[in-house]
């Protein structure tokens, strides 16, 4: 008869025969906020086939794409059937004509970058789960509370996030940047050290900006401790205030501290076609375990070179065509048509005495739900009673309970006609 000792041995022996799984995986949602929103709007279309629903929630774009961007692709495509300009694999930090643009609109806000530091990628939310590659997984983590999901899940599925507490729904190694009504939903400086800041400026899901003085905060911390701010400018071509910067790289030593993130895909409709870009400035350094300084370029470069042989050379000569004058012209007209559904939704709610917050450099608004009843009663209110199709706040963490996020990409005619019933009380 075996003893439990033995028992255990065998177990042990046995566990190689098995292929295992990363069971970080198993600890986020296997069913997201957003498909329980798909749920119950499925429920609903079930009841009322008839309804003419209006989705103001989804972060998605709703316009063609530019023309300049289609002709750019038509090109493209037109050249892989010829045997001279046939394109096969491209290099994996993108093309020179691409970056060079890129480069250059730097310069144009009066931020010099060097070329190696910009790698071209298939758009910000796969940047964002990947970056953790190239770091220790010993760092402490901070996020905004309420957040872009990406960010906690990309955190929790390398295996840093430590243990659920189930009563705040908060993970013990993660350092959560509580925003709320009080901070203007402005994240605040952590009382504690921590290696890696994720920010999103202007921010997904509040729509509130950090300006020029806030951001520097962020930076003189990061130096003083040694810190990575990871900056998420997916929608810095919102941006309409001066005192916002376009880039973090507008205050004096983000280079020392930031890789900075930006995408096509709100500010040209690229989310169908995916690609974006990520900066690792030179003096961007992180540590080994011995104190050794490395480059945190040199470590992306090396990710990038194993795992991926770049976006398709269609792809980024689409996104070159935004940097022509008529590409320029046609995109700003995009986010401009974006950004006037975001004012009207602002200007309707406010006018109507919601808490509100966001959309003026922006396509995001944030609410306060009427007496701050739990998002997911005002937003089964807002689809039965409205036929409105909403985000609850809650979907982004705990602190947004209370709250819902609207967005400014639908139609100007659907926007409008949604503030309609919002107003009327009914659809």
């Amino acid at each position: 008869m075996y003893s439990v000792w033995s028992k255990t041995i065998l177990f042990h022996n046995f566990l190689p025969l098995m292929a295992l799984a990363n069971e970080n995986y198993l600890k986020t949602p296997e069913i997201s906020y957003f498909d329980e929103i798909e749920k119950r709007v499925n429920a609903f279309k079930t009841i009322h086939p008839n309804a003419k629903l209006i989705r103001l929630g989804v972060g998605d774009v709703t316009r063609p794409l530019p023309n300049e961007v289609l002709k750019a692709l038509h090109d493209a495509v037109n050249e892989q059937a010829d045997v001279e300009t046939f394109k096969g694999y491209g290099p994996p930090k993108g093309y020179d004509f691409l970056i060079d643009k890129i480069l250059k609109e730097y310069r144009s806000i009066g931020v010099t970058l060097d070329k190696e530091s910009i790698f071209i990628s298939h758009g910000a939310k796969s940047e964002i789960g990947n970056i953790g590659h190239v770091l220790g997984r010993d760092n402490i983590i901070a996020i905004t509370d309420p957040v872009y999901p990406v960010y906690e899940n990309a955190t929790i599925m390398s295996g840093r996030a430590g243990f659920l507490n189930e009563e705040d729904q908060k993970w013990s190694n993660i350092v959560y940047l509580r925003c709320s009504s009080e901070t203007n939903f402005l994240p605040q400086l952590p009382n504690e050290k921590v290696d890696v800041i994720y920010l999103c400026n202007p921010n997904n899901p509040t729509g509130t900006v950090l300006n020029r003085v806030e951001l520097k905060h962020w930076v003189d911390y990061a130096i003083e401790h040694r810190s990575i701010i990871v900056y998420d400018g997916a929608y810095h071509t919102y941006i309409t205030e001066p005192d916002i910067p376009q880039s973090i790289y507008e205050i004096k030593g983000a280079k020392k501290v930031a890789i900075e993130i930006r995408t096509y895909s709100k500010s040209a409709g690229f989310t169908g076609l995916r690609c974006g870009y990520t900066v690792f400035p030179p003096e961007l350094m992180v540590f080994t375990k011995m104190g050794e300084q490395v480059q945190l370029t040199k470590l992306w470069s090396r990710r990038k070179f194993n795992y991926t042989n770049g976006v398709s050379y269609i792809v980024q000569k689409a996104a070159e065509a935004t940097y022509s004058r008529k590409g320029k012209a046609e995109t700003s007209e995009l986010v401009n048509y974006y950004l006037i559904n975001a004012s009207i939704i602002r200007n309707e709610l406010s006018g109507l005495g919601f808490e509100v917050y966001g959309g003026i450099n922006s396509p995001y608004i944030w609410i306060g739900t009427p007496e701050h009843q739990p998002s997911w009663k005002y937003f089964q209110q807002l689809l039965y009673e409205n036929h409105i199709v909403a985000t609850p706040g809650v979907a982004f963490g705990m602190s947004g309970e209370g709250y819902m996020r609207f967005t400014g990409f639908s139609s100007r005619e659907a926007t409008e006609e949604a503030m309609k019933r919002i107003r009327n009380g009914s659809f």
